[in-house]
């Protein structure tokens, strides 16, 4: 039996997860989390095989909660179920360590097969993306201007295309406004560009937002 925790912090789509694994008769949810400091608490305390867990929770979360999952727990296989485009952010999830990635969009039909995939040893992605996989991960940082930053610069350059304030990611990613700024004006010095203008054109051009 395979064991599964989940980690989403909308209580209706944990419902929907565990009702699709609960169905294969060689899957069970071991464990829910609404959080990443939660999902933390959860893996010291219950044993699984594979999490599942959302890109983006309250607290920790994202690529910050892969990469410390990770460390934790080198062999646990992660498989990220997002609701963004596998082209904005699948690439570093999957340079981060996780094993998966899955929209939440294909959910209902892949769910299943990808935990059995991950579970077994191997990645799950679709064709799509290991087309793009097979472009971005063996290339040079600098092909495109925004490979060439952080993640966490990366994390920044897609809040503030869509839209938000300085303020807003700063509460969203837990950090304060002035480290925020200051991702901000090394992405703008990195790639050259001069306002959030700037930004917002060459992220929607480039298919980082929607």
């Amino acid at each position: 039996m395979i064991r599964v925790h989940i980690a989403d912090d909308h209580a209706i789509v944990r419902r929907g997860l565990v009702d699709i694994i609960n169905e294969a008769i060689d899957l069970s949810v071991s464990g829910e989390a609404a959080d990443g400091n939660t999902l933390i608490a959860l893996l010291r305390e219950t044993e699984c095989d594979v999490v599942v867990l959302d890109l983006s929770m309250p607290g920790v979360s994202g690529l910050d909660l892969i990469k410390h999952l990770k460390g934790a727990y080198p062999k646990l296989p992660l498989l990220v179920l997002s609701a963004h485009p596998e082209d904005q952010y699948a690439v570093r999830v999957l340079r981060a360590g996780a094993s998966g990635y899955l929209t939440k969009e294909s959910a209902l039909s892949d769910l299943v097969r990808a935990i059995r995939r991950v579970a077994s040893g191997g990645r799950y992605v679709t064709p799509a993306l290991a087309e793009t996989l097979l472009t971005h991960l063996d290339s040079e940082p600098g092909q495109a201007l925004h490979e060439g930053l952080s993640d966490r610069e990366y994390q920044v350059l897609c809040r503030i295309a869509s839209g938000k304030q300085v303020s807003e990611i700063a509460d969203e990613l837990t950090l304060s406004v002035k480290t925020i700024s200051t991702y901000r004006s090394r992405m703008l010095q990195k790639m050259g560009m001069k306002s959030n203008a700037e930004l917002t054109r060459y992220a929607i051009k480039n298919g980082l937002v929607d």
